[in-house]
This record gives structure tokens, sequence and C-alpha cells, in this order.
């Protein structure tokens, strides 16, 4: 008990935003919206301790990710499940990430029936708790800040607790998309095993099947998600722009 409490509060010390982080939206609130369709993973660039931590041992831009619900109603404003480090897992407003850098992440081919049973298996788990195995994890690493070797950045992100009703944003949407079986980062073959750095890649993509070393970045990089820009989308034509001095 005394634990949880003691996370809770660290939770919500690294939590809290810091000013003059991070690069600010790239599209337009009502752009970003009307681009937005249920199944989208949207990632966002976060300005908090916990962010700054996540996006150096991912190396990546990309701190949070959450699943899209869709509109609760025609022209309302989409809604999006996630894990939070504060609340658990959680469904919010895309107004909940006002004003933050984001990206869209569509996966491609997925039916309806699919659809709905990856947004299914992340409504299952609303009201799980946030691993607050991992905050502590990554407390350790803001405290001290270490040089650390880059094969092992991502398995510090994935250390935690295991346990089925905690989850943190990436592996829970991660559970979601092999719940149908749908691929985020390819099988690699590997044509050589026999030297160091050989081995050690081979057992780095052995331990990034399971779900828990998925990070946000990781749906960004897949060749099995398509990034979709809301301008683009909305019909962008670059002779239209007008530039100052012109």
């Amino acid at each position: 008990m005394a634990l949880g409490m003691v996370g809770r509060r660290l939770a919500r010390h690294l939590a809290a935003p810091r000013d003059g982080y991070g690069h600010g939206p790239s599209s337009r609130p009502e752009l970003l919206a009307a681009t937005l369709r249920r199944g989208d993973v949207l990632l966002v660039e976060g300005t908090s301790r916990f962010a700054s931590a996540i996006k150096y041992l991912s190396q990546s831009t990309w701190s949070h990710a959450a699943l899209c619900l869709g509109a609760e109603q025609d022209g309302g404003e989409p809604m999006l499940v996630d894990a939070d480090i504060n609340e658990g897992v959680r469904t919010v407003p895309l107004s909940g990430f006002d004003g933050l850098h984001a990206r869209i992440c569509r996966p491609v081919g997925l039916s309806p029936a699919e659809i709905e049973r990856v947004a299914g298996f992340m409504l299952a788990r609303l009201g799980d708790s946030y691993d607050l195995e991992n905050v502590f994890d990554l407390a350790r690493y803001l405290l001290r800040q270490p040089p650390i070797p880059d094969p092992m950045k991502r398995r510090m992100l994935a250390l935690g607790s295991g346990e089925p009703t905690r989850a943190i944003c990436s592996t829970l949407l991660a559970q979601a998309f092999e719940s149908v079986r749908y691929p985020i980062l390819p099988e690699i073959e590997l044509l050589d095993t026999g030297t160091a750095a050989g081995r050690r890649i081979h057992q780095e993509i052995l331990h990034i099947r399971h779900y828990s070393l998925y990070v946000p970045r990781d749906f960004d990089v897949s060749p099995f998600f398509q990034v979709v820009k809301p301008r683009i989308e909305a019909g962008f034509d670059f002779h239209g722009l007008h530039w100052s001095g012109s």
C-alpha cells in the first residue's frame, strides 16, 4: 500500500508538463480531428520528465500512443483510449492532447470486424492501472541519467511488473493488434549470426517479438502502418501558399 502511494506521487511528479519542451502541433486541431479514423494509432510527443525519458530511451520524438475510437456522433470530437500514468487505462477526447505534436499511424487492410476487435480489446481494459513498476524503472534512470548502450535502451522501457491488470500505452496497443495477428514490426531473416554484433541483433529481434518491448516509435517506423498527414489529406496545393517577401 505504501509503495503504491509513493508510486502514485512519483507518477504525478514525473507526468507534470514542462514549458518549452516539444515541437508543438504540426496540424490544426480541426484537421487532425477530421482525419482520424477508428483504429488509427495517435502518437504524441509529451513534454513531461517521464516523456523525456521515453523519448531518449527509444531514440524517438514520440513518448505516448493512443487508439482512436472515432467520434461518438457525427461531427463530434474523436475519442481515444490509452494508458495514462496517473489515471490508468481510460478514454479521453482528442482535445486532451491539444498543443502537442502528434502523428497518425493507420493500420492497412483491417476489416471493420477486426478493427472492432482491436477497439474492444482496449475497451475491455478500461480501469486497469498503469504499471507503476515502469514508473520506478524510469525514475531510476532520470535520477542518475547514466550513459546507456543502445542495445539496453529498449529493455529499460520493457521493465515492469507484467501483471495482466497493469499496462503502459504502447504495450497495451501491441497486445490489441496482436489479438487480430496484425504485425507491427517485421520478422527479419538474419544471414549471419556468427559475429558478436550479429548475435546481439538476433537476440534483440527475438526479444522485440514480445509485446512488452514495443515503444511508441515502433508504430511510426512499422512498414505495416501508414503515416497519415492531415494537411495532405485535406487537399494540399503548394501553389496556394503565400510567402513573405514575395
